[in-house]
């Protein structure tokens, strides 16, 4: 039996266990002998949690449903809200809804290779498809056609060299390439050398240019009240990230429905994003910062992502200020939450720094505007969290997370933040940390985490 196998088989014997163990350096014990070695040699463990919370127990769970359903909940007007903004365009719930259909439609109909065989108009079953895209409404378009037509997503990273990309395809046994108009001649060529199959993302229409009080009928046909029967089991596989490799090749980590499913609603519930909050987007999407926390999780709360093509210093801080203009007034689709990594708030700092006194403050208030601002993938050293503060008002919201569990600890979104620390378990969440010092005496120094979570791999 395979680690990965033998550590699920220990979930539904020892349920009460944490499942993940790791030093801070992030080592992962992947096996049951070396999860009972980890405990039997540590006899002073501290254990954090946070109080239970329930979430779905059907077993018939797809990520694409619970979003549409989500957003039916809301009312009918939430059909037409906008969803993703990218290159200056915009397109509703609706036409994600309705381009999803589609692209599960197009992958129903290709000849794949799945198993031992040459499979079509079928089920997925499984079968991997690869979605190569740059932020986009079509990126989100593919993961959810995707998982409407049973197949199981691995975004690739538009940075990987050929030979990762390699790599990563022939690890995941991808089936299938679900990518855009821009990377058609690479993926072509990467298709060829692994015999998967390429298909492009349908385009979608920009919102403004459509009659929005009369959408085309596949769209009407393809709204809420009128859902497929799915067969997606919520432990199934619906999503594979690779992690960033540091240790050697990167590595496939498998997340189900159901964990998805939880890990969206933990974020949603915690950090309090709501219908109207509009996300400022520019991080990877093949990592989980930037496709959980700043997309898959404002998608299921109904809010506005804004994707940025890449990041930009000068770019980031014009946004905020059309956003919030000295005048007092606000924009409608006005930025209220941005997340990033700390390298990205040294060089906004830097930036700050390098403009006149009049640019300086009417930044600096348009910043102080949004509703949340968070930060993580690395630790933020405490100078830049307090120059930010400083500029901005804003004390970031440092959380904790892996590619194997998402994110398990945060700091309180009201409440005291404090600096050079990650906050507490989320709800659902139970954290131990397992003391060097086995006498008992030492009650802050080095240990190791482990981590029990819904969304844990």
């Amino acid at each position: 039996m395979s680690s990965f196998k033998l550590l699920n088989h220990f979930l539904t014997l020892r349920s009460s266990t944490p499942l993940f163990y790791a030093p801070f350096r992030f080592t992962l014990c992947r096996s049951y002998t070396a999860i009972r070695h980890c405990f039997s040699s540590h006899k002073n463990p501290i254990f954090l949690s946070s109080q239970s919370r329930l979430f779905s127990s059907a077993s018939n769970i797809s990520i694409y449903m619970e979003l549409v359903k989500e957003v039916a909940s809301k009312g009918p007007e939430s059909q037409e809200n906008i969803a993703i903004r990218a290159d200056e365009k915009s397109y509703t719930y609706l036409q994600l809804i309705s381009s999803a259909r589609r692209t599960s439609n197009l992958l129903s109909n290709l000849d794949l290779k799945i198993g031992n065989g040459i499979k079509r108009n079928v089920d997925l079953d499984g079968a991997r498809v690869g979605i190569v895209a740059k932020p986009c409404a079509e990126f989100v378009a593919g993961i959810l056609g995707t998982w409407l037509s049973g197949g199981v997503a691995v975004p690739l990273a538009l940075s990987y060299p050929e030979t990762e990309l390699l790599h990563v395809m022939n690890d995941s046994d991808i089936s299938v390439i679900l990518s855009t108009e821009d990377h058609q001649e690479l993926m072509n060529t990467i298709a060829v050398k692994t015999g998967a199959c390429l298909s492009l993302i349908p385009p979608i229409p920009d919102a403004d240019l459509s009659t929005k009080h009369d959408p085309p009928k596949d769209m009407v046909s393809d709204g809420p009240r009128n859902l497929p029967q799915m067969t997606n089991c919520g432990e199934d596989p619906a999503m594979i990230l690779y992690t960033s490799g540091t240790t050697g090749k990167p590595k496939g980590v498998v997340h189900t429905h159901k964990g998805i499913l939880a890990q969206i609603q933990i974020l949603a519930e915690a950090w309090e994003y709501m219908s109207k909050d509009q996300f400022l987007h520019c991080l990877p999407l093949h990592h989980v910062h930037g496709l959980f926390n700043a997309l898959l999780a404002p998608l299921y709360a109904g809010s506005t992502v804004d994707f940025m093509p890449k990041f930009s210093v000068r770019g980031i801080w014009q946004k905020w200020r059309e956003s919030y203009p000295t005048d007092g007034t606000k924009t409608d689709n006005a930025i209220t939450v941005f997340t990033g990594v700390p390298t990205m708030y040294t060089r906004l700092i830097q930036g700050y720094e390098a403009m006149d006194p009049e640019l300086k403050a009417a930044s600096a208030s348009a910043a102080r505007h949004l509703r949340l601002m968070m930060c993580g993938s690395s630790a933020l050293p405490l100078p830049v969290m307090q120059q930010w503060e400083t500029i901005t008002g804003h004390r970031l919201l440092e959380r904790y997370g892996m590619t194997e569990f998402v994110m398990a600890i945060s700091n309180p979104i009201k409440g005291k933040r404090k600096g050079g620390t990650v906050g507490k378990p989320f709800s659902g969440v139970q954290a131990k940390i397992l003391l060097d010092d086995e006498s008992g005496s030492d009650k802050t120094g080095v240990g190791e985490l482990c981590i029990k979570s819904p969304s844990l791999f």
